[in-house]
């Protein structure tokens, strides 16, 4: 009798105690993001052309009162062509990624990047304070909000809608990408959209449900350390450890290392092709926290006889950082997928 490898046991026993949980993380993920929708109300300029190609910026409305800025390039013509949305990571912004949105572009891609909440452009300039951090601490004391991931999911959601629209846009190819937290919004939009065809999350896959259990949630709470170091301060906690982390998680992101972590999510995508970039050293994104996500993915996809479409590429390196040999082979599965 062949010995089932070890972590496809734990995989498997996860995956039963998160069935236990909730018999629909999409619905139940649907139902925490929603909100009132509002008209999309879309404003777009034209910006100059460059290396022979189109650009643009926009807003649009993904809620009461809130208005998402973006960055489209494409080919000149209003041929109805693929889409590619590139999602940043945190401290970053739609605009550090001009050069991929042309790479893209030169594809034969619409290449389209936003600014997450509090980011970019969605700063209030000359406010004090990390304003990211501060709300985020106001999620953990009662705010409703959601701007660790969840919230943006949303604001994503909204941005297809705004494709859809689009006498330019082939809506039945689009496929997305995000880096790092970027990343962790692209595998949690195209779980609960089925309108992403084709997903890329780099340094982003993860189990926080095995980080917290294994001691290695510290590298990912950096991310949102000032927030964190907040809460703790107002929490009068001397030492934080996991308990802390999952009571912090739970009013910021509530499902994160339950019905909501990696290993259910990324079934939900299955069979829809997707490809997944870490670093085999990045304390980010653990290897013993991949091992999980892959294990529940590769059982998902050859469920659904799709072995072909998912696979992953483990980088050489402990840095959290995509190197530019990874962003061809993201840019390679596009094509391969989305056949531009």
């Amino acid at each position: 009798m062949k010995t089932i490898p070890p972590v496809l046991v734990v995989s498997l026993l996860f995956l039963a105690n998160l069935c236990a949980q909730a018999a629909d993380p999409k619905a139940d993920f649907l139902k925490l993001i929603n909100r009132p929708k509002v008209p999309l109300t879309p404003v777009v300029e034209t910006l100059p052309t460059a290396d022979g190609l189109e650009r643009y910026h926009f807003t649009y409305a993904s809620e009461a009162g809130v208005r998402v800025p973006g960055l489209l390039v494409k080919q000149a013509g209003n041929t109805r062509r693929p889409v590619v949305v590139v999602l940043h990571g945190t401290t970053e912004s739609k605009d550090q990624y001009a050069d991929l949105l042309t790479l893209l572009a030169n594809k034969g891609f619409i290449a389209v990047a936003t600014d997450g909440r509090f980011h970019g452009e969605r700063k209030t300039y000359g406010a004090p304070g990390d304003q990211y951090s501060d709300n985020i601490a106001r999620a953990f004391n009662g705010s409703g909000a959601h701007p660790f991931y969840y919230d943006n999911v949303w604001d994503v959601t909204r941005l297809l809608d705004y494709l859809e629209t689009r006498s330019d846009v082939d809506s039945s190819r689009i496929g997305m990408t995000g880096i790092s937290k970027g990343g962790i919004e692209t595998y949690m939009t195209t779980a609960v959209d089925p309108r992403v065809k084709v997903a890329v999350p780099c340094i982003a896959m993860q189990s926080f449900r095995w980080e917290l259990d294994n001691d290695s949630w510290q590298a990912r709470i950096s991310s949102v350390q000032r927030a964190f170091d907040q809460v703790v301060k107002q929490q009068g906690v001397k030492n934080p450890g996991p308990a802390f982390v999952r009571k912090f998680y739970d009013r910021v992101v509530p499902g994160i290392y339950g019905e909501f972590d990696g290993p259910s999510m990324i079934t939900l995508i299955a069979p829809r092709p997707l490809l997944l970039i870490n670093s085999d050293k990045d304390p980010l994104t653990p290897m013993g926290s991949l091992k999980v996500c892959i294990a529940a993915a590769e059982a998902a996809y050859r469920a659904d006889h799709a072995g072909n479409r998912f696979d992953y590429i483990f980088q050489n390196s402990k840095e959290h950082l995509v190197s530019p040999k990874s962003f061809r082979s993201a840019i390679d599965w596009f094509v391969r997928w989305l056949k531009p």
